[in-house]
């Protein structure tokens, strides 16, 4: 046992003194044998940029050379930051599903799915102004079209429900001004403020308007993460299916009553307080009063062993 830990000791120590040496050989490399190293070893591409380019269905002025080098910019961004947009990926598989049935129904071009996540990554963010949820909804237009929002419930984290108020909004700005471009960027900049800068400006095109330097960037942005997304692989991501985030088995508890406390509910299906608010993170507090009897509707994972009888039957839990 000791000569086995002595030739352990022995090992280590070799692989030490090797790092050593090539770290010490390798700092005292002149800058020829570095640049050198760097053509050999290291690549970072310029990217192609698409001849044709399109946003709901409206075509792209690329060929314009501050549009290229706009779209480029956040081409070359959300390429290269890896990270990002691996997540981008991976969590798009989860949400994606529900938001396309939502748009479509909506008569939402499918293009506006891209929009959440550029503005959240598809987290249950709050901006500094205020905005709230996969797409970011500020409190007024989330009261305006109808979210019940306060203390204990607030719908703009409701990704179904927000995901109808974004489309309420995006028909309005359609309305406005006659296209799908403009009414995604008046999504940042908001319908008064894109109007004012169009008549300002006499210009009636996105591409056309001078702008705040994060509405000028929103829409290259959402238009580089499409491309991207459209194909990952052309752009490097290889991303299996399974290690996205797969859409999860749920089912849906309606519930007209008050709620003394969530641990009601976590018993009843098997889970805890923490995947509760995962799937409802409408819910901001742990309890519920109701006193309007208005119908609630809890989304629960659906666990292994758990049988149509249980998932049928819906809590009896009132606040005392």
């Amino acid at each position: 046992m000791k000569q086995q830990a002595e030739k352990v000791t022995l090992y280590l120590a070799l692989i030490g003194l090797s790092s050593l040496l090539t770290f010490a050989s390798y700092g005292d490399r002149d800058d020829t044998g570095q640049k050198e190293d760097l053509k050999n070893n290291y690549s970072i591409y310029s990217l192609p940029i698409p001849e044709k380019l399109d946003f709901a269905g409206e075509s792209v002025p690329i060929k314009e050379a501050q549009v290229l080098e706009s779209f480029d910019r956040e081409l070359l961004v959300n390429t290269y930051w890896q990270s990002q947009t691996v997540l981008f990926i991976k969590r798009s598989a989860r949400h994606f599903p529900v938001i396309e049935k939502i748009l479509k129904e909506e008569g939402i071009p499918e293009d506006f799915k891209y929009l959440p996540l550029i503005e959240s990554g598809f987290m249950p963010v709050v901006s500094p102004a205020g905005a709230v949820g996969f797409w970011q909804i500020m409190k007024a237009t989330g009261e305006q079209y109808g979210l019940e929002i306060g203390r204990e419930v607030d719908e703009r984290y409701h990704l179904e429900k927000a995901t109808r108020v974004a489309c309420a909004y995006l028909k309005e700005a359609y309305a406005e001004f006659g296209s799908w471009t403009l009414a995604a960027a008046s999504y940042n900049v908001g319908i008064s403020g894109l109007k004012k800068q169009l008549e300002r400006q006499r210009e009636s095109s996105y591409y056309a308007l001078n702008l705040n330097t994060e509405t000028a960037r929103y829409i290259y942005r959402l238009l580089a993460v499409k491309e991207i997304l459209s194909d990952p692989e052309g752009y490097g991501f290889h991303v299996r299916t399974k290690d996205r985030y797969l859409p999860l088995e749920t089912f849906k508890v309606k519930i007209d009553s008050s709620l003394s406390h969530v641990s009601h509910l976590n018993k009843k299906y098997g889970i805890n307080y923490r995947i509760l608010k995962y799937h409802n993170p409408w819910l901001r507090m742990e309890y519920l009063p109701n006193p309007n009897n208005k119908v609630y509707e809890f989304v629960i994972p659906k666990q292994e062993d758990q049988s149509a009888e249980s998932i049928e039957e819906a809590p009896s839990v009132q606040q005392p």
